[in-house]
């Protein structure tokens, strides 16, 4: 049983590590986030991330602190992922790029409330439910064969608007361009929101969805409300700097698909096995987690190795010339 010091420890020291970012990068006049400025946020909150794991492996075991990096690199595989979708409603909402990281913290703070809400059921309900194992291991496997098929038929990931936010478009009046970083601003004595806060709660509600398949992912790898919910808070902090990192990387990244896939259909395999051998059926085994921490991980270096060389082969096949033009 986690202590209630320590969750508090790590919420405000999260909170207070997202605060000093948001001071430092937005204070003054608001300006593009750079390569340069992104690389080095990313590299922060790794360090961050691996700090604290080498920490709770000193003061929990190495079980814990394996299972907290399995869960670490899941959650962060699978948020690039979902770079994607950020960068559809970035460009579909038009927002400056000055103020793109401001969006950005917004929505991962509003999500990570809700997943921090959805982590707390999810847990009371796999200790009061132990069939739920079965039903998360399903779901896994189903959604990486989903996650095949699409690629496989070359759909394309799409940004669909969800019921809270048809429903602040509706009652909210909404300007119609920018002021600033401003997310309500005042018209003719009215009071109106600006286009800025819909994209925030599009982000934050659309990373929601997202846990719907990355939580009962880290469920498989531990069943510890903590670590789930810190590996899920590190790599959200992560994922802003992330986002200005990659930037067209992630067009490159074609067999990113994949590796998610299979990451997602061995770690519902994994919940059902375990769910076997916890009910003491004879021939399931138990994974121990480095099996998963190797696993994820080479699967995601694989894959990303396999994406670059592919795209610097196909670069060089379009720079040679075509044979009708020699």
């Amino acid at each position: 049983m986690v202590p209630l010091w320590a969750w508090l420890a790590v919420i405000g020291g999260l909170l207070l590590v997202l605060a000093l970012d948001l001071w430092i990068v937005d204070r003054g006049e608001a300006r593009e986030f750079s390569m340069r400025q992104a690389g080095y946020w990313v590299t922060f909150y790794v360090i961050l991330a691996i700090a604290f794991g080498i920490v709770l492996w000193i003061t929990a075991g190495g079980d814990k602190a394996g299972e907290f990096f399995a869960g670490y690199i899941t959650e962060y595989s699978l948020s690039v992922d979902n770079l994607f979708i950020f960068f559809i409603i970035m460009s579909r909402f038009a927002v400056p790029r000055a103020y793109q990281h401001k969006v950005l913290l917004v929505g991962i703070l509003l999500a990570l409330v809700m997943r921090g809400i959805f982590i707390a059921l999810g847990a009371a309900a796999l200790e009061r439910f132990s069939w739920l194992f079965y039903v998360f291991g399903a779901f896994l496997v189903y959604t990486a064969v989903n996650i095949v098929r699409q690629h496989l038929k070359g759909e394309e990931e799409e940004f669909n608007e969800n019921v809270l936010l048809r429903w602040v478009r509706k009652a909210f009046p909404t300007t119609e361009g920018y002021a600033g970083s401003k997310i309500t601003v005042k018209i003719d004595g009215r009071r109106m929101v600006t286009p800025m806060l819909i994209v925030m709660i599009a982000i934050g509600t659309t990373d929601l969805l997202f846990a719907l398949d990355s939580i009962p992912a880290i469920f498989g790898l531990t069943q510890d409300p903590y670590i789930v919910f810190t590996a899920n808070a590190f790599a959200l902090m992560g994922l802003r700097q992330l986002y200005f990192l990659l930037g067209g990387l992630l067009q490159r990244l074609v067999y990113i698909s994949y590796g998610l896939a299979f990451i997602l259909g061995f770690i519902g395999v994994k919940l059902v096995l375990e769910a076997l051998h916890s009910s003491n059926v004879p021939w399931a085994p138990e994974i121990p987690i480095w099996v998963s921490l190797t696993v994820i991980g080479t699967t995601m270096v694989i894959t990303t190795v396999a994406s670059l060389i592919k795209a610097r082969i196909d670069a060089r096949a379009g720079e040679q010339p075509h044979p009708e033009q020699v």
